[in-house]
C-alpha cells in the first residue's frame, strides 16, 4: 500500500477539507509542485490556480480553485491556507461567463486607476477559473 500524505485546505471562513491523499498538486508562485508522503519541508506562496488531489482517502480525486495564499509541506502533512478556495464541482460555467461579462463592463465603467486595477485583477482571476474548467 502506498503511503498517503495528510492535508488540510483552510479558507479564512473555515476548514474546507481534511483528508489523506496519494498526491496533492499545488499552484505555487514559482510553479506547480506535487506533494507526496515524505516531502521535504517547504513553505510557498500560492498563485491563482487549481489544487489537484489524487487518491483521497474519503474524497477520492478532487480539484479546488484557489486565489492565492500559502502552502506548508513537511514529510507527514500539507497545509494550504487559501485566501479563497472553491471546489471545482460547484462552479457553474454559465454563471461564471455572466460574472466575467459583468466584470468586463465594470472595468469599462471604472472611475479611477485603483478601481481599474482592482477590477482587472478580479477579471484575471475569473478568466483563470474559466480556463481551469
Amino acid at each position: 500500500m502506498t503511503d498517503k500524505i495528510a492535508f488540510d485546505i483552510v479558507s479564512p471562513e473555515r476548514l474546507l477539507l481534511s483528508d489523506e491523499a496519494d498526491m496533492v498538486t499545488v499552484p505555487g508562485s514559482e510553479g506547480d509542485f506535487g506533494v507526496l508522503a515524505g516531502h521535504m519541508p517547504l513553505i510557498s506562496t500560492l498563485r491563482p490556480g487549481v489544487i489537484d488531489i489524487r487518491g483521497g482517502s474519503e474524497s477520492g480525486d478532487l480539484r479546488f480553485f484557489v486565489l492565492g495564499g500559502f502552502a506548508e509541506a513537511n514529510p507527514s502533512k500539507l497545509t494550504v491556507l487559501a485566501e479563497e478556495a472553491l471546489p471545482m464541482t460547484s462552479v457553474d460555467a454559465a454563471t461564471l461567463e455572466q460574472r466575467i461579462k459583468n466584470t468586463e463592463e465594470d472595468l469599462v465603467l471604472a472611475k479611477n486607476e485603483s478601481d481599474r486595477a482592482r477590477i482587472a485583477e478580479q477579471l484575471d482571476h475569473l478568466r483563470q477559473l474559466r480556463s481551469a474548467l
